[in-house]
């Protein structure tokens, strides 16, 4: 191919195709309601707290957009957030405007962004009746359509991907909000000089996940429940998301192999990919599976036998994408076991049932290496779990929940279904966020598990906006409304903008957790740390499962710990953290009352000896 940086304006503008908009209109519209709104059970069918949950979570995708946003069917319907980044793509001669703003910062990521539209689509394809009970499939379409424009646009050639916008290191010197991102945006590219096969791969799988979706009547009856939203087929859209799946995947299958954070180097302080072989065989696989061609099968099974995936303890993540990759075999050996057989394979859903449940029953047996649960029950990956607690566990339990039904028992579905649950209800307010330091935890965890199970407690719901004990100070430049980037926990000291639906990074492996703005492994928000909160909402509503736990939880502020979080954010260095003191207090304390008793059994003697040795 031609230099890209020779390539005249005129060619690759000929290139981009035509972005269409959502093309459902919200009825009726929907804005979040108030944290108090939280309190109050549901008495209805779909249940509203359930149905607030799923709107909440797309509503904070519309408040992450860059670019014009006054375009699409329903506009702007973020108040406080304003055009911005209207230059992006300019350095190469390209409209780059558009897509979402990745965390809490402003830079684009083209890797994690397919990591989180695949997990969104491929929710709504087997469980998009939920969108429909809770008056959501519209915005679905919208929050699809913005990400997804925006990647076609990212990728104007066959070997042309843009998988970054924006310098991290100049966005992490600037807090501030959107009228005033700092310049110049540079974009940076993958091409088959400098190759990218684990973007070009997450991207295609993205493409084809949401083709799927846009298809209609895609016969992808994995339950009897399976349904894509009504309304959202649109064979052109599809056809074109397709078209892209296929050119990505096939430059990423012939061209020289390399991760893109290798290529680019000066992207790789964002984002640095470990791998692609995880990539190459769900692209596959979701090809297959658009397409319902057994070429593309026999390509994701070649990759998942060449790169050895079988039997991961990995988590599911931008990085990681193997688990998800083990459910989507069991879907496709349920709703397309033609594919396997065209491929010359056995269709063998029992091989995929032991693959997916050998990872789940790892979790929760606690075989799982670097995995546990903490003590309030959180599945934590140490390493992944470290800076973004709440992502792998909320993962997990959409994979329990989506696999459930094709589980190789009934015992096993229950299971898997109430492993998935205690996850979301630790998300949801079911967890120790009380103030107590880990040891004490430790020594009165009957106490605490009477607690956990009396009607009202104090406890932290980790969605900002759901309830009263939301996160106050999310960890995002845009919210915040600050400009001090020298003190960022303090400036200002109420948050400007409630970010409603944004799941923040989470606690830390001993439960506890600071709700400071600085502390941005606590509680920065991320596209990907909420791709799977809208299917685990659509899912509660498909099951008609009741409330959500916290509104079991009373209102009031909760305790933040005493100590240092000690964390990546803010180290602790040497210093003993509250909960490390408090440890070794309770140990001391221990210590005597057990040195107390062993005088006092052995007091007779131990006179005796004191009266010999006096004569």
């Amino acid at each position: 191919m031609k230099p890209l940086q020779t390539l005249s304006l005129a060619l690759v503008t000929s290139l981009l195709p035509i972005l269409t908009f959502a093309q459902l209109t919200p009825s009726p519209t929907y804005s979040p309601p108030s944290a108090t709104a939280g309190l109050a059970s549901s008495s209805s069918t779909p249940n509203t707290q359930w149905s607030n949950v799923l709107g909440n979570s797309l509503w904070f995708y519309d408040a992450q957009r860059s670019g014009k946003l006054d375009q699409g069917t329903y506009g702007n319907r973020v108040s406080w957030r304003n055009d911005s980044a209207l230059q992006d793509g300019s350095d190469w001669g390209l409209d780059l405007t558009g897509g979402w703003y990745d965390a809490g910062d402003y830079i684009k990521a083209t890797f994690p962004l397919g990591f989180t539209l695949f997990a969104i689509a491929w929710g709504a394809v087997t469980h998009g009746h939920g969108y429909d009970l809770a008056n959501q499939a519209a915005y679905l379409d919208g929050t699809l359509r913005w990400g997804l424009d925006w990647l076609i646009k990212c990728h104007p050639q066959d070997d042309v991907l843009f998988v970054q916008v924006g310098n991290s290191d100049v966005d992490n010197a600037y807090w501030g909000g959107d009228q005033n991102i700092p310049n110049p945006r540079p974009a940076y590219p993958v091409n088959s000089s400098a190759p990218g096969t684990d973007v070009w791969a997450s991207t295609s799988s993205a493409f084809s996940m949401a083709s799927l979706l846009y298809t209609s009547n895609p016969s992808y009856n994995v339950t009897s429940s399976a349904a894509a939203p009504s309304g959202i087929a649109n064979g052109t859209y599809a056809s074109t998301l397709l078209s892209h799946a296929k050119t990505l995947y096939s430059v990423a299958n012939s061209t020289s192999q390399s991760t893109f954070s290798e290529s680019v180097p000066a992207v790789a302080s964002a984002y640095s990919s470990s791998g692609y072989g995880d990539d190459l065989a769900l692209a596959a696989l979701s090809l297959a599976l658009v397409t319902n061609s057994s070429t593309y099968y026999a390509d994701a099974y070649r990759w998942y036998k060449n790169y050895s995936l079988s039997g991961t303890h990995a988590v599911w993540n931008w990085d990681s994408r193997t688990p998800a990759l083990y459910v989507l075999f069991a879907e496709a050996a349920t709703a397309r076991p033609g594919l396997a057989t065209g491929a010359g394979l056995a269709t063998n859903l029992t091989g995929w049932q032991y693959e997916a449940e050998g990872w789940f029953d790892k979790i929760i047996n606690g075989t799982l290496k670097n995995a546990y649960l903490t003590d309030g029950r959180l599945l934590y990956w140490s390493g992944d779990s470290d800076e973004a607690s709440l992502n792998p566990a909320m993962a997990a339990a959409m994979l329990m929940f989506k696999y459930a039904p094709l589980a190789s028992s009934s015992s096993k579905t229950a299971q898997y279904n109430s492993f998935a649950q205690s996850q979301l209800d630790y998300l949801m307010g079911k967890n120790p966020m009380n103030g107590e330091p880990r040891a004490i935890a430790r020594t009165s965890l009957l106490i605490w598990s009477l607690f956990l199970a009396s009607s009202s407690h104090s406890a932290a719901i980790y969605l900002v906006g759901q309830h009263p004990n939301s996160p106050q100070n999310p960890h995002s430049a845009m919210a915040a409304g600050g400009t001090n980037i020298n003190d960022i926990r303090n400036s200002p000291p109420t948050e400007a903008h409630v970010l409603y639906g944004a799941m923040v990074g989470g606690p830390l492996a001993n439960d506890r957790f600071w709700d400071w703005r600085d502390d941005w492994v606590q509680t920065e928000v991320a596209l990907d740390y909420n791709a799977m909160i809208p299917t685990l909402a659509a899912m509660q509503l498909v099951n008609g499962t009741s409330d959500p736990y916290y509104v079991n939880v009373q209102a009031g502020t909760y305790s933040i710990p005493s100590g240092q979080p000690c964390d990546a954010a803010l180290p602790c260095s040497n210093r003993l953290s509250g909960g490390a003191i408090a440890g070794i207090v309770v140990g001391i304390i221990v210590f005597l009352l057990l040195l107390a008793g062993l005088i006092w059994w052995r007091r007779k003697h131990i006179a005796a000896r004191w009266r010999k040795r006096g004569v």
